[in-house]
């Protein structure tokens, strides 16, 4: 028995994503999590939010005056004060669950994250930089990551002692939260499969797409839409190319819509 609900949390501001992502996303976080939990989205806009859904206003990044650049407010999740206790795990609203959640809570150690480079395809131009290379290979990708809830107040530290030179010196969020939790020694990836590219890993490569329909790889439990298509297109049948069909994703959309209605 679980006695402590675990925390699932994401995020949603701004007009880019609806109320219907998140009662998507929580309602695949209810068919595939065996345990006790609470979903929570932290957001600025509740309207539409089904009953189950916790919502909270977005915690503020504390940035000082005159830094107005809140593209990384992301980091407030490890704020020491968030209001929250537990093990969490934050996922994107922009995915699909298709299978169980427990193991992502089942694995030992602090903190979990995607490896960015298990989502994409390999970049050999980047190795005329080895140290970048390496430096790029490490990084997570936040779409889906768990942590204690106050347990890593440093990275927040860190970026709010000097915001414009955080921002100056990595091109995103995630590649400064992946350089402090290195550092630290809490830097540790899901096993690689679990959370699968929908275009790299599902859509089949190459002119193979134009005989084959997307697919779920074995063992994959959370489909990421990192680049593009992005979600909405892809499962309305869109994000074609020249050099890559897709084809019938109706199993995906059944899934993105489980148990609505």
């Amino acid at each position: 028995m679980h006695a402590e609900p675990v925390l699932i949390l994401t995020m949603k501001w701004g007009t880019l994503y609806g109320p219907d992502y998140v009662n998507n996303l929580a309602r695949g976080v209810r068919e595939n999590l065996a345990r006790p939990h609470r979903f929570i989205c932290f957001t600025d806009d509740a309207a539409g939010l089904d009953e189950g859904v916790e919502a909270l206003p977005l915690p503020d990044l504390g940035l000082p005056p005159g830094h107005k650049d809140s593209r990384w407010r992301k980091l407030a999740l490890f704020r020491r004060d968030l209001g929250l206790e537990g093990t969490a795990l934050f996922l994107d609203l922009d995915q699909v669950i298709v299978d169980s959640l427990d193991p992502f809570f089942d694995l030992p150690g602090d903190f979990y994250i995607i490896r960015d480079d298990d989502l994409f395809r390999a970049k050999p131009l980047r190795r005329v930089n080895p140290e970048r290379d390496a430096f790029l290979h490490s990084v997570g990708n936040s779409s889906v990551f768990r942590y204690r809830v106050g347990e890593h107040a440093y990275i927040l530290d860190a970026f709010l002692a000097d915001p414009a030179a955080a921002t100056a010196k990595y091109e995103i969020s995630q590649q400064f939260q992946s350089a402090q939790l290195a550092a630290h020694g809490h830097l540790n990836y899901w096993p690689r499969g679990w959370c699968v590219s929908f275009k790299n890993d599902c859509v089949p490569r190459g002119f193979a797409s134009y005989f084959r329909d997307p697919a779920l790889p074995p063992g994959a439990k959370i489909v990421v839409f990192a680049g593009n298509p992005k979600m909405d297109v892809a499962l309305r049948g869109g994000g074609q190319k020249w050099y890559r069909r897709i084809g019938d994703v109706s199993w995906l959309r059944k899934l993105w819509e489980q148990g609505r209605g």
